[in-house]
């Protein structure tokens, strides 16, 4: 018996109890976490005092504005069954680089182009090393955060480094349309790497190398030269974040950005990006950060200690990871 025929057989022995149960999934599937969103707004706008306000608002969209631009990045990055920790380093050595440059030459823009060529080349060295090297993500990227950490500090001799020059605060703190330029920046990100995931064979790609590898290269993807492509965006990406934190900080910071790698794949997890790889939307990324921001932003109203914040964060992450995998074995029956 042939495949399409074995197929074929166990189509007609589908029940309409079985496609009613598929479709009840399916929609659980793409609108339970937005419905989840809805509820959780509603709910701290009602119980949280100021929440609900339009300045609260604007600074909640603020905060997860650089979490926002790097989960836009690292979407692909988990899609592909890769994952980046080097991205909160990134960030941090990205904004002390473009302080220092721009003060050595007195030109903002030389010290922002400085700061996210040498994010891009912190992200083609790790995928130079995981997809040529065969060097797994993990202790890859591990590294990569610990020397890219470790150059943040001596380049800034452990200490903030201010900007001479104040074009370069504009960055982070101009607004345009009543909002700040951050959130612009965010949104332009969601909707460009939406259209790449979506629309361009580099999306499709990319969920080819996550669903099967081997596969993919079976197929004719290029699998090497797409996952490094992933990494250096994810790098170029996390740079230019660093810019604007640095910016809106006014002055690079070695220590800015800890903690920020789990923030980012956090709202990734959360949004539905599957560890497993090849399932991934920009949308469900999209509301996974305004989650990881919206309980951070209430918290924050409630004067909750920040112990017992890490707390929180780290169970919704156990959550999104669970789910994950109850997806993944569902899918697999």
């Amino acid at each position: 018996m042939t495949e399409s025929n074995a197929a074929a057989i166990a189509a007609t022995r589908e029940t309409p109890r079985d496609r009613r149960r598929a479709l009840l999934w399916q929609l659980v599937d793409d609108y339970s976490l937005i419905g989840i969103f809805i509820v959780l707004f509603a709910v701290l706008s009602m119980t949280v005092r100021y929440f609900f306000s339009w300045d609260n608002v604007v600074g909640l969209a603020l905060s997860v504005s650089q979490i926002g631009m790097v989960a836009c990045t690292m979407m692909f990055c988990l899609a592909s069954r890769d994952f980046d920790l080097s991205v909160g380093s990134t960030v941090a050595f990205a904004g002390v680089f473009c302080a220092i440059v721009s003060n050595a030459t007195g030109s903002v823009v030389i010290g922002i182009a400085a700061a996210i060529v040498a994010g891009a080349l912190v992200g083609f060295v790790n995928g130079v090393v995981i997809a040529k090297l065969k060097i797994n993500a993990l202790i890859t990227t591990l590294a990569t955060m610990e020397i890219v950490r470790g150059l943040a500090f001596i380049a800034s001799h452990g200490q903030a480094v201010g900007v001479s020059s104040e074009a370069f605060f504009t960055l982070g703190s101009s607004q345009f349309l009543g909002l700040p330029v951050p959130v612009w920046v965010t949104l332009a990100c969601f909707v460009v790497f939406g259209v790449l995931l979506n629309k361009t064979i580099y999306g499709r790609n990319t969920l080819a190398i996550g669903g099967n590898p081997d596969a993919a290269r079976l197929a004719g993807v290029a699998v090497d030269r797409v996952r490094i492509a992933i990494f250096l965006i994810q790098g170029l990406i996390a740079a230019l974040a660093g810019v604007i934190l640095a910016s809106r900080m006014t002055s690079g910071q070695p220590n800015a950005g800890e903690g920020f790698e789990l923030n980012v794949i956090s709202a990734c997890v959360l949004g539905g990006v599957s560890l497993m790889g090849g399932r991934a939307t920009i949308s469900g990324v999209l509301v996974g950060v305004l989650i990881m921001g919206t309980v951070q932003n209430a918290m924050s109203l409630m004067n909750i200690d920040a112990f017992y914040q890490y707390l929180v964060r780290g169970a919704i992450l156990l959550i999104a990871v669970l789910v994950d995998q109850l997806k993944n074995r569902r899918q697999s029956r």
